[in-house]
């Protein structure tokens, strides 16, 4: 069979103001770029265990110039995509079904609404991949695809994980390529719909399968520029502490997402540093208490911890690793105070990024529940705003257009060129004067 891959691929965002304002902004420019330049790590997996006499060929969403011309010959089209971009894959799937081409659409999405998926596709694809994708293929081949496979339960074992086909991808068009080290985050916030809905436990892949994809980037890219695409990645420190003298050997340049209590190892934050580690995005949610309370559905910790995060943000950037600050804006509690509150942090840190987003409730996740149980929600099923700039329910105590416009505000405060240059002036110092201090014995 002749099988294309589809990422839905870009950043979304539906208020068009503030869409004009991000085109305004450095900061607000420089994060989208990043986030749209990634391929589908999914699908580059499922294409390595494609069995041989498969023709395949990977393509972004964002980059299709002629659906018919370039999908005429193709006999299956799978399909990657989050919530927002929902709707879209269900207007290109149809089109690609009224070409003859069979259609199967696999992700976050098609993971927490099957039955929705499949009324736009032949198939939905649930959970990991690898567990159903020679049965979809044999299934296709045969003309017999069923409406749904696979499972919620997080049962691929990452020891027995295939190789992406990275040379499936056009390199130059990308500023940076995916791996995988861990499915999972002992961390469960109501919110995140990633960890909490694909994986319910934390699953780590043998370090050994990490440096064979890293071995294989660098055959096709000699100076790649890596992004972990784990939800926590250094949860497991003693795995890490063997990983990271391998990542110095191979001198790659890496960012990945983890948490703050890295911060409370400097032994591992040298490592961090050695290995290469150019950036950490960390989600802080909110700089002050209020928020935090029942966020996550396991301890309350980062409530519990809030006070030392503007230390701890310090100092990781201290060893020269960037952090990318993560908030979320208008969190039940949360009133006008927090767009001033979140400004002052990020100017006192001197957080190299700063990302800001509004509360969203996507479909499966505990968030979502709470808030449809109460009535809160206001576009319930119009999943394009599920982007994490569209407000989409009623926020407490804040009105909708009190949340609203401070977050436009907000977003104007933080990614103008002059509050960019400061914050990064006060990480260079930040490094700057750790490296005297070591060159001083103290």
């Amino acid at each position: 069979m002749r099988i294309a891959l589809i990422g839905m691929s870009g950043l979304r965002v539906v208020d068009p103001d503030l869409i004009k304002l991000g085109m305004t902004l450095p900061g607000f420019l420089e994060r989208g770029e990043a986030i749209a330049s990634l391929p589908s790590l999914g699908l580059l997996t499922i294409a390595g265990i494609t069995p041989p006499g498969h023709d395949i060929a990977y393509f972004e969403s964002n980059r299709i110039e002629n659906t018919e011309e370039t999908f005429a010959d193709f006999d299956l089209v799978a399909i990657s995509t989050f919530t927002a971009q929902s709707l879209e894959a269900y207007e290109l799937a149809g089109k690609l079904r009224h070409l003859g081409c069979k259609v199967v659409i696999g992700g976050l999405h098609a993971t927490v609404l099957p039955t929705e998926v499949s009324q736009h596709a032949d198939a939905a694809a649930v959970g990991d991949g690898e567990c159903v994708w020679e049965e979809i293929l044999l299934d296709a081949e045969r003309d017999q695809l069923k409406p749904i496979y696979g499972d919620r339960n997080g049962r691929f074992d990452l020891a027995h994980a295939p190789m992406p086909k990275y040379e499936l991808l056009d390199i130059p068009k990308y500023n940076r390529l995916t791996v995988q080290t861990s499915r999972g985050c002992p961390f469960r916030c109501e919110f995140c719909a990633s960890s909490i809905l694909y994986s319910p436990k934390y699953r780590q892949k043998p370090i050994k399968h990490v440096l064979a994809e890293l071995d294989r980037i660098l055959e096709l890219w000699p100076r790649p520029f890596i992004e972990f695409a784990d939800d926590n990645s250094l949860v497991n420190k003693a795995y890490w502490s063997r990983l990271l003298p391998e990542l110095a050997a191979r001198r790659l340049r890496w960012f990945t997402e983890t948490d703050i209590s890295i911060a409370n190892n400097p032994e591992l934050l040298e490592q961090l540093a050695s290995s290469g580690c150019a950036q950490v995005l960390i989600g802080l949610e909110s700089p002050i208490e209020s928020g935090l309370a029942g966020l996550e559905l396991r301890g309350d910790w980062k409530r519990k911890q809030w006070k030392t995060n503007l230390e701890a943000v310090r100092r990781i950037q201290s060893f020269g690793i960037r952090v990318n600050g993560c908030f979320v804006v208008g969190l039940d509690g949360h009133t006008t105070s927090i767009f001033d509150s979140i400004a002052i942090f990020a100017a006192e840190s001197g957080l190299f990024d700063v990302q800001i987003t509004l509360p969203t409730p996507f479909p499966g996740t505990p968030m979502y529940e709470r808030l449809k149980k109460a009535g809160r929600l206001t576009h319930d099923g119009e999943w394009n705003r599920c982007t994490l700039f569209d407000l989409n329910f009623v926020p407490d105590p804040m009105t909708p257009d009190e949340l609203v416009t401070g977050f436009r505000d907000l977003a104007a405060r933080l990614y103008n060129r002059s509050s960019l240059d400061q914050r990064r002036e006060q990480f260079a110092e930040q490094w700057r004067r750790h490296a005297m201090d070591i060159d001083n014995g103290s």
